[in-house]
């Protein structure tokens, strides 16, 4: 594709810009660990809620939701879609505790809840797995999905399309600390998400519309083709739900991701009782009720507010191509049909423009995770058990230095790489059954160290030897959606099992640290009662119940927003009239009741 002058100089306003505003809050980042990772907790909500936004929104996000709707209609989007109820867990019953507890990580909280050495060697563990394993697959499939655009766009090998993205991001990330990303995240999301409505638009505009995408779409996908996906007519395609025509896969996919996955299973951005960048912007909120807030922004955004844009794309992606778009070489790449898009049907000027807004959608996941994953690095290893005494100037060049780390560390993951959702799918199995562990950690008091411990192992040791029987039994193989619904379901149950038993084999912690956790974080529900007790401080009175009415309120609000939106695209009256209906009834009780939810005790 050929960029003229004008695509030149959006490129140019937009670099510099990032570059400006991110320079200009670095002098905010350099007296602290807690100005260069929490800003020292200074955002507002809609700033915080902003940046977790815009880390979900990265390079490789359009091209896996491409890649799902080529392969299992609109519906294959419940792979994501089925981690709201947890995203509203964290913003009913974890946002506020988080603020609470004022500290600088979220795997600072074992040496909070926990004693002793397994507290230590969680909080370590933990770092080490989330700085340096986890982060670094984030970073990895992120690069490899901006690498796929500007080779499709510009023709740059891979290492030339990463190199280019990772250098001026690294830049301004390394110097600015927290309060740089969040305001450069800030403004990239105005970019990323404007360029994802205007290329759905144009691209809907190329093929004639919406009737005409469905008119191809029955002719490219007769009932019963073509072979390898799940769905076998345009009504198919575009359904919210499993086809019909194979309903046993799609729904035993279905019973795992919204029986178990949810739940059971840790996944960046959307874990049980919150963590990682989502936890890492709650800490840096100003107030508890900021807290709360942001994450609410957060969960419509992500989940209602941007997928259309996508999937009408990736709907005009396979009447346009009739399949998966074909790369240089002429091999069929699951998601690359969103960049053909737009090197096929965009003019001179929105070529540069959706550059700009690639460019914002990496830099702003990218930048977050340098920080959050330096942040490990720097407060949960270095600090807490190589250099514990040195000045906080030390340890903010001890963060720039683990920036760095983390950088090169994700181009060795990106060079192992293949397929985004593929990496999606590993992390759900690899944190499958240990996220009812760390919801019930603060709201029951028996859990101890050791419930994480074998929770944590279990789910490893047992995912990764299921995937690895795959290829002998069918059941397991994780390349089709019965086999990973198989092995998600099968890691749940066990390592429920393991950590429920090593909760009851080994002793509770000490009292004066449960204590001590308690009234600094104060937690409500009958699973502190003995605490309760002991101390005289309870919670607010039905705030449980109450947190749960918000909770179902919320998950049918957000949905509702999602479904209401597709019925209109789609056309389809009926559907619109009760999703539209169940909107406006669950908005409106979940803001009236929020309007009169009791400000907690101090």
């Amino acid at each position: 594709m050929q960029l003229g002058p004008l695509d030149f100089a959006i490129l140019a306003g937009y670099f510099l810009l990032t570059i400006g505003t991110g320079f200009y809050f670095a002098r905010r980042s350099q007296k602290s660990v807690l100005d260069y990772f929490l800003a020292h907790r200074s955002l507002p909500w809609w700033l915080a809620g902003t940046v977790m936004v815009a880390t979900t929104f990265s390079a490789d996000t359009p091209l896996a939701v491409t890649e799902m709707v080529e392969k299992q209609g609109v519906s294959g989007n419940w792979l994501w879609w089925s981690m709201l109820p947890s995203g509203m867990l964290t913003v009913f019953f974890f946002a506020r505790l988080w603020r609470r507890s004022e500290m600088v990580t979220d795997v600072e909280l074992a040496e909070l809840r926990y004693s002793g050495r397994p507290a230590a060697f969680l909080r370590g563990f933990r770092a080490a797995y989330l700085g340096l394993v986890v982060n670094i697959i984030i970073m990895g499939w992120v690069n490899l999905g901006m690498a796929r655009i500007l080779e499709g766009m510009l023709g740059l090998d891979m290492w030339q399309a990463i190199l280019l993205c990772l250098a001026v991001t690294f830049a301004y990330t390394v110097l600015n600390g927290f309060w740089g990303v969040a305001a450069t995240d800030a403004m990239q999301y105005c970019f990323e998400m404007g360029g994802a409505i205007l290329l759905s638009v144009l691209a809907l505009d190329a093929v004639g519309g919406m009737d005409a995408v469905k008119a191809k779409l029955a002719a490219a996908h007769p009932a019963g083709t073509p072979p390898g996906t799940t769905f076998g007519s345009a009504e198919a395609v575009l359904s919210f739900w499993p086809a019909e025509a194979v309903w046993a896969v799609p729904v035993t996919m279905m019973a795992a991701l919204l029986m178990f996955s949810w739940w059971a299973s840790w996944y960046p951005g959307a874990e049980p009782g919150g963590g990682g960048y989502v936890a890492q912007n709650m800490l840096a909120c100003k107030t508890e009720r900021d807290s709360r807030n942001a994450v609410l922004f957060f969960n419509i955004a992500h989940y209602a507010m941007r997928c259309w844009p996508w999937i009408i794309t990736a709907l005009c992606a396979i009447t346009m191509y009739g399949g998966p778009a074909v790369d240089s070489a002429g091999v069929p790449t699951p998601g690359l049909g969103y960049v053909r898009i737009m090197v096929d049907i965009l003019p001179p000027g929105l070529r540069g423009l959706m550059l700009a807004s690639f460019a914002a959608a990496y830099m702003s996941t990218v930048s977050t995770q340098m920080n959050w994953g330096a942040s490990y690095l720097t407060n949960d290893l270095y600090r807490r058990f190589l250099v514990k005494d040195a000045s906080e100037r030390h340890y903010v060049m001890a963060s720039r230095l683990a920036v760095v780390l983390t950088v090169v560390l994700s181009l060795i993951a990106t060079a192992n790489m293949q397929q985004v959702s593929k990496a999606w799918e590993l992390l759900l199995m690899l944190g499958a059954g240990t996220g009812l562990v760390y919801i019930l950690r603060r709201y029951w008091w028996r859990i101890n160290a050791w419930s994480e411990v074998a929770a944590m192992a279990a789910a490893f040791v047992v995912s990764m030897t299921l995937r690895l029987l795959g290829p002998t039994m069918p059941m397991f193989d994780t390349a089709r959606p019965e086999g990973f619904a198989a092995v998600l379901i099968t890691t749940t149950i066990v390592t429920t099992i393991v950590w429920l038993a090593a909760t009851f084999l080994t002793a509770p912690e000490r009292e004066d640290v449960l204590r001590t956790f308690y009234l600094r974080v104060r937690p409500g529900g009958p699973g502190w009662g003995p605490l309760a007790r002991a101390t005289g401080v309870t919670g607010a009175k039905g705030e449980i119940a109450r947190n749960l009415w918000f909770w179902l309120l919320g998950v049918v609000f957000v949905y509702s927003i999602m479904f209401a939106t597709g019925s209109l695209i789609f056309g389809q009256p009926r559907d619109l009239a009760i999703f539209g209906a169940a909107l406006v009834v669950s908005g409106g009780l979940l803001f009236y009741g929020l309007s009169r939810e009791p400000e907690p005790a101090p």
